[in-house]
């Protein structure tokens, strides 16, 4: 790769898209394209592909994708299936028409089986049922490693999947409504302390065990899989270690000061009792994650203070497409 090599970062204005423009800004590259949504509707075809004969960009990373939480996923099945399956169609298919060089699409974790294995391997994939919760956006997410994988083999193009295990840091999504459980936890903690500390109420029994990553290594995984020739199609991106819901409930309740109960609703879903991802394969190539999750939701939430008034929120009948790695549910 070249500094000039010209990239195109769908999905630049949200959590995952803008940290990896944050560090090929940072690596030199000078010749990076985007596109608001209001600019580039990706799930309407024919712009995308008349995008790609103007632009004609050499390499494409996809991280533009609609989600959001256990509300979000059972009230708009349709809505998550659908835009999901026409953003990566679109973008992987103009890429292989106009002879993009390299493609990187981005997913979740969520399209591993609910009792898969622990750590989960990429070869688990397809070995057993969804978790129920988000299975709309796991089915389009499959279907998008599927179509790179077989890209490869048609075509053997470099068309590289990435599955990231959960994803926090700048810009994340804080609605309580649509929000993952971390950013959650982040602002209900914070709201309970500015309320004389009053009680925080968080769904489940707090014993499922979840690995989480920031975004900024995070970035730095992908932008690895972007300079390196990788010998598979499909690669899971993890910090190597998790914590039960509960630890993390306690390290964000003292990262932000509250000092009143914990009170957990066992009547709400745990999802997936354990999920730990197996990134040995990026690992191998070089990858090695920096931040730790104590300072990693330190620096989130000092970034949520300074930008209280102009956090970005997903309401329920929105039919914008939001730009961020989908996370694993509490």
């Amino acid at each position: 790769m070249k500094r000039e090599t010209k990239i195109f970062v769908a999905g630049h204005n949200g959590m995952v898209g803008s940290a990896i423009v944050r560090v090929l800004e940072a690596e030199g590259y000078t010749n990076l394209v985007t596109r608001d949504s209001d600019q580039l509707d990706l799930r309407n075809q024919q712009d995308v592909l008349q995008f790609f004969r103007d632009e004609k960009p050499e390499m494409v990373i996809n991280a533009a994708a609609r989600v959001g939480g256990i509300v979000a996923n059972s009230q708009l099945p349709y809505s998550f299936i659908m835009d999901n399956i026409q953003i990566q169609n679109n973008l992987i298919d103009a890429s292989h028409k106009e002879g993009v060089l390299k493609f990187i699409f981005l997913g979740s974790s969520c399209i591993y089986p609910k009792m898969s294995p622990q750590p989960i391997k990429e070869e688990y994939l397809l070995t057993g049922a969804l978790e129920p919760t988000n299975e709309w956006y796991a089915i389009a997410k499959i279907a998008g490693v599927k179509s790179c994988e077989a890209l490869r083999k048609q075509y053997n193009k470099e068309f590289i999947s990435i599955m990231p295990t959960n994803l926090y840091g700048p810009f994340d999504n804080f609605d309580l409504e649509s929000s993952h459980v971390l950013p959650a936890m982040i602002r209900k903690f914070h709201e309970a302390k500015k309320n004389n500390h009053e009680a925080v109420i968080l769904w489940g029994s707090g014993k499922p065990r979840r690995e989480f990553l920031h975004v900024d290594d995070m970035a730095r995984g992908t932008y690895l899989a972007l300079t390196q020739k990788l010998p598979d199609s499909l690669y899971n991106l993890g910090y190597g270690t998790d914590v039960s819901i509960s630890e993390l409930a306690t390290l964000v309740q003292n990262i932000t000061g509250h000092k009143g109960p914990i009170l957990w609703d066992t009547s709400k879903p745990d999802g997936t009792p354990k999920k730990l991802m197996d990134s040995s394969k990026l690992f191998e190539r070089g990858f090695s994650p920096k931040i730790t999750l104590e300072k990693g939701i330190s620096h989130t939430y000092q970034w949520f203070l300074k930008n209280q008034g102009n956090l970005r929120e997903l309401e329920l009948d929105t039919e914008s497409i939001d730009a961020k790695s989908e996370n694993t549910y509490l």
